[in-house]
């Protein structure tokens, strides 16, 4: 199922807090070499993991983390502003209706309705705090993610070539587009929908065991 928690709830969910930071450390540094920061329990954070960050979040039927995307306001320190303004020719984005989507992640073992089903998660979010786009940065190989997804971005700048090209992107959201993610993801809209507003009207709690 998806769940929608913000960063200061994770400690409700400790397995699934552990699994999603050690999944981001396995793809991120371990598959991509990415130059990221990894504990010496094999978890990967950053300064962007606070109190108020909402992640998406796929979790498997045993509790443990399928994928995640994280979500911060533009109106607050972002990734894209601290780090990548270049892709956006030295301006910063700030604006109450753009959410910045980051840290794409899925487990080894996961599947393409994973994908689907997260970006569904973020097209619900958007949809429902009436946003207008998301904007995040990706590299070459998310390209072909989100293209077999059916929503590519805007592109609004791009540094590098082939495999190695970094760009910045901007999502609309629509009914249409959820619609479609949820065919793609297997999920009835009505329950995708009872998911989002369930969380956001009375967080979920669920105290289990560290694993």
């Amino acid at each position: 199922m998806l769940r929608y928690i913000y960063g200061h709830q994770l400690d409700q969910f400790p397995v699934l807090r552990d699994s999603m930071f050690r999944d981001r450390a396995d793809q991120f540094h371990t598959r991509l070499g990415w130059e990221v920061t990894v504990n010496e329990d094999g978890k990967e954070y950053d300064q962007y993991d606070g109190a108020d960050a909402l992640y998406v979040i796929w979790e498997n039927d045993d509790g443990t983390h399928g994928g995640s995307m994280r979500f911060l306001p533009t109106t607050g320190p972002t990734m894209i502003n601290d780090h990548f303004l270049d892709l956006l020719d030295g301006n910063p984005v700030r604006n109450g209706q753009i959410f910045e989507c980051t840290r794409f992640c899925l487990a080894r073992n996961s599947g393409p309705r994973v994908s689907a089903a997260l970006m569904l998660g973020g097209a619900e979010l958007g949809l429902a705090r009436k946003l207008s786009f998301t904007i995040g940065v990706f590299d070459a190989r998310m390209v072909r993610i989100y293209s077999r997804l059916g929503w590519a971005p805007m592109i609004l700048g791009t540094i590098g070539e082939g495999r190695d090209a970094i760009s910045a992107g901007l999502w609309a959201f629509s009914e249409t587009r959820a619609q479609a993610l949820c065919e793609k993801a297997d999920i009835p809209r009505g329950l995708s929908r009872l998911w989002y507003h369930r969380a956001m009207e009375k967080p979920p709690v669920r105290l289990v065991q560290t694993a």
